[in-house]
């Protein structure tokens, strides 16, 4: 096998993925039961080592195996000892001499071994590293990088016997305070003993025409590099499996979704031309745009599959609710799911105006209804009395039952799970419509939802205004209240954003009650200012949200739950505090509650002072300062975040992208999606999923 590899030639798009002529020894594929294996299974790792692992999220031997190093530590000269000078880090090889060991006042162990390389001796030293005593006997070859200090020479990556790999390119893990970096480079080296040569993941023949060393090759290349290239093949091997395996669960999915039926639509006709008439604004040609594929989706006996993704404020509710009236035209059903009961609510306050124009009825359901009230809208929505219905997940309960549903809208997909995107569609086949605000970088999008058919809202309506954005510390936040209290004074209202502070919605409610009192003794005390959260019913929730959009509120003091939804076009400032606090997605959402009308339209981000803040909370700001597009914020967001937390753990396979870095893997994914696809197309889906998903349902079936 290693031999072929050598021999073959690359596909067209895999330039860089070639294996070297000689990779680590290999140790083939990990055996899945001892990576399963708790991290406590492992030699020296207590308690205490165990719970400082598990707070970077390491459980598992698998899971120390798929810790990505960060970088590696460049290569530095090698010197004889004799030439060793001043406290400039180097690297030395030699010979274990004798060793000795004691304890210092602190009680830290020291292990101390004299080491000759011929041309001199000198001390190597290590802390709180008991275990090494006993390996470290006479005779013993050694290369070691460190320091020369005052202890002899202060060991911090070593290399014991013949191998050499990791003193020059020593692998920087993501870490703590908690847990030093050759503590972790041990704990690695040690699970990398788990890994046999019994196999691979990948069948044979497709490894070898994609030329990809082994995959348990590519784990110590890894970990254990012998230079950047060699451990850039390894990444990229794993990658390709990662990648893979994602396309492999799309393929599937899109397959079990090409054996359903859907009822075809009949062309729009009158109830779609007086809606259009009855909207207060033309239709951008992107909305228009978007409108033709739904219309040709909606034409076709397989059920529609379309993301239709937009920045905040271009218009994605209007082209939603044209897919909802296009199955009401056709005497069916459509229904609009939202996440969270106060998107669900202003779902059906933008829309409920609208449906009444046109004689059609439309209905709320949510968990915040009475028994009583809830078990009449099911009886509505049963006898197809109920048109459109919009709601939360208490639309796909068991109870809930459609009289014919033709079309479903999901909105802000990626914050349902797995079973609740499925459920609504669930012994039925209705054309289905995904919806997000969150802009989703191209290779994002075919990763993750390569299945899907996309269509995009580029543009805001032609009578927004870009919002001007400003970052201020928290010293001259009276400079903010002073701009935003000048709106005010023109009829304008305004936004007070509070973060989360802590992983509690009490504490946070408390937070924001408490700064809207403040507000109203001190900055704002001529102005009215009302406070929404997550904690209030849905009745007063309701009402203050009537009583801000009827401008009876000046000021809203809120927490995220005003993220997604709220429209208020006289809303034309917003503060928002601890800004630092927050994700680049969540601001630029948290920003697209004003700008909404004509008006020109002001976002201040207050922080704390400059030299505080992480790098990443600086950047964040400085790209919402930047640009207000949300399309090249979510670049900036993967820049900054990474892959596998820009949607959050709960979006299939982003959390398990451990090994690919999107931006510069185009075309390995490009790669792993025709390999599926042609796996798919020779009939042999079924036992490429059984062999390289393993069965498992974990990434496929979101």
């Amino acid at each position: 096998m290693a031999r072929a590899l050598t021999e073959l030639r690359l596909p067209v798009g895999f330039a860089g993925l070639e294996p070297p002529a000689t990779w680590p020894r290999p140790r083939s594929a990990p055996r899945p039961e001892a990576l399963e294996a708790g991290v406590e299974t492992l030699p020296r790792v207590g308690p205490a080592v165990r719970g400082r692992l598990a707070k970077l999220g390491l459980r598992t031997v698998r899971d120390l195996l798929w810790h990505r190093p960060r970088r590696y530590e460049r290569p530095i000269e090698e010197k004889a000892i004799r030439d060793l000078f001043g406290e400039v880090e180097a690297v030395i090889e030699g010979v274990v001499l004798d060793t000795t060991s004691r304890r210092s006042r602190g009680r830290l162990k020291i292990l101390t071994a004299r080491v000759s390389d011929g041309t001199g001796e000198i001390k190597a030293t290590w802390f709180n590293q008991p275990w090494l005593e006993a390996q470290l006997v006479p005779g013993t070859k050694v290369r070691l990088r460190g320091k020369p200090n005052r202890y002899g020479f202060q060991v911090e990556t070593y290399d014991l016997g013949e191998t050499t790999e990791t003193a020059d390119y020593a692998p920087v893990y993501p870490a703590s305070e908690a847990l030093a970096q050759k503590q972790l480079r041990a704990l690695v080296g040690a699970a990398l003993e788990q890994v046999r040569a019994e196999g691979d993941a990948l069948p044979a023949s497709l490894a070898t025409s994609e030329r990809l060393p082994l995959r348990a090759d590519a784990l110590v290349a890894l970990h254990r590099p012998r230079s950047p290239d060699e451990a850039e093949r390894g990444r990229r091997r794993l990658a390709f499996d990662e990648l893979l395996v994602l396309q492999l669960a799309l393929a599937r999915r899109a397959a079990e979704r090409g054996r359903l039926v859907a009822e075809s639509l009949p062309d729009a006709g009158a109830l779609l031309t007086r809606y259009r008439e009855v909207l207060p604004f033309r239709l951008t040609e992107a909305q228009d745009r978007a409108i033709a594929e739904i219309d040709r989706d909606l034409a076709r006996t397989t059920p529609m599959q379309r993301l239709l993704q937009g920045d905040v404020g271009s218009g994605k509710t209007v082209v939603a609710l044209y897919a909802l009236l296009r199955a009401v035209e056709a005497d069916r059903q459509g229904a609009m799911m939202a996440p969270t009961e106060v998107l669900a609510e202003q779902h059906f306050l933008t829309i409920e105006g609208i449906c009444a124009e046109l004689g059609v009825r439309v209905a709320l359901l949510t968990s915040a209804l009475t028994a009583k009230e809830h078990a009449n809208v099911r009886q509505l929505i049963a006898s197809g009395d109920v048109q459109i219905a919009v709601g939360t997940h208490a639309l796909i309960q068991k109870e809930v039952g459609f009289r014919d549903l033709a079309v479903a809208v999901v909105d802000e997909q990626h914050r349902f799970g797995v079973e609740q995107r499925s459920a609504l569609a669930e012994g039925r086949s209705p054309h289905v419509l995904h919806m997000t605000a969150t802009p989703i970088p191209r290779t994002l999008a075919l990763t993750v939802y390569g299945d899907l058919s996309v269509s995009e809202i580029t543009a805001p309506p032609a009578n927004r205004k870009a919002i001007v954005t400003a970052w201020v510390t928290d010293d001259r936040s009276s400079e903010a209240y002073e701009r935003l209290t000048r709106h005010l004074r023109d009829g304008r209202q305004a936004y007070v954003v509070c973060a989360l502070i802590e992983a509690s919605e009490l504490t946070v409610a408390r937070a924001a009650e408490d700064e809207a009192e403040r507000l109203r003794r001190a900055e704002l005390k001529d102005f009215r200012v009302g406070c929404l959260h997550g904690r209030l019913k849905p009745p007063e929730r309701r009402s203050i949200m009537a009583d801000f959009k009827a401008g009876e509120i000046d000021v809203l003091v809120a927490t995220t739950v005003i993220e997604v939804g709220v429209d208020v076009p006289n809303a034309t400032i917003m503060i928002v505090q601890e800004a630092d606090r927050f994700g680049l997605a969540q601001l630029h959402q948290l920003r697209g509650r004003v700008g909404r009308g004509a008006q020109q339209s002001y976002c201040l981000l207050v922080s704390g002072p400059k030299e505080e803040l992480t790098d990443v909370a600086h950047d964040r700001l400085e790209a919402m300062v930047q640009t207000s597009d949300g399309f090249e914020l979510a670049e900036r967001d993967l820049e900054i975040r990474g892959e596998g937390q820009l949607l959050g753990a709960r979006q299939s396979g982003l959390s398990d992208l451990h090994f690919t870095r999107l931006r510069q893997d185009t075309a390995l994914l490009e790669r792993a999606r025709d390999v599926a696809r042609s796996l798919a197309d020779e009939g042999e889906l079924a036992v490429a999923v059984e062999r390289i998903l393993g069965g498992s349902e974990h990434i496929g079936d979101s």
